[in-house]
């Protein structure tokens, strides 16, 4: 679902390697995280995503991400 977003070229794979979910202040939120893998299967680049939903009217969807190196150096951030 987010590999599009994410801009990960065609030939990577979005792999899933972890799901927590929150409920704070108002809002529903699913945190997941992902390997990018490339076409050897060699890890690239760690993403954690941000999938947070209102619960209250009105409502609304905010999905934010950071992506990391394989050292675990934040490399880029931003909203989809």
């Amino acid at each position: 679902m987010y590999k599009e977003k994410l801009g990960i070229p065609e030939n990577n794979e979005l792999v899933r390697t972890s799901n927590k979910s929150e409920q704070r202040k108002g809002r529903d939120t699913e945190i997941y995280g992902y390997d990018e893998k490339n076409a050897n299967g060699e890890v690239i680049a760690k993403y954690i995503v941000r999938d947070s939903m209102s619960i209250y009217p009105p409502q609304s969807t905010t999905i934010s991400y950071m992506k990391y190196d394989v050292n675990g150096e934040l490399i880029d951030s931003g909203s989809l």
